[in-house]
């Protein structure tokens, strides 16, 4: 359960990197578009796991990695922005989050489920 300190910390956060993505994420994401589904921060605030979805892309993996190669210059990024509400830029770890993915793996099963023929139960004829 995450600290209402937590919560508000983990916000700041998603929004800054949200605007960060958006402005400068151009530069070594092209034609990519980042969102940042989820940021859980640590109970001492010096870590943070951000979660991205990316849209327009083939090979997440490729996305991620390249990301993760970026990690420095945003974190100096985010730390220019909240220099005056946090005292220490958190660590940044970034994750993909397959959310979408897997709905859309629930989705297709649920369908595939629908079409396939009913059994008829005992006393049922």
């Amino acid at each position: 359960m995450e600290s209402k300190r937590q919560q508000k910390f983990a916000g700041v956060i998603q929004e800054e990197l949200a605007q960060i993505f958006q402005r400068e994420g151009g530069a070594f994401l092209p034609n990519t578009l980042v969102t940042i589904t989820r940021v859980r921060v640590s109970p001492d605030l010096s870590v943070a796991k951000v979660y991205l979805s990316f849209f327009n892309t083939t090979n997440t993996t490729l996305s991620i990695n390249t990301v993760n190669a970026h990690n420095g210059e945003i974190r100096y990024k985010l730390g220019a922005r909240i220099r005056h509400q946090a005292r220490v830029v958190p660590e940044l770890n970034f994750f993909v989050d397959d959310t979408n993915e897997y709905v859309e793996k629930m989705d297709h099963l649920f369908d595939k489920i629908a079409k396939e023929p009913r059994q008829k139960e005992e006393g049922e004829e």
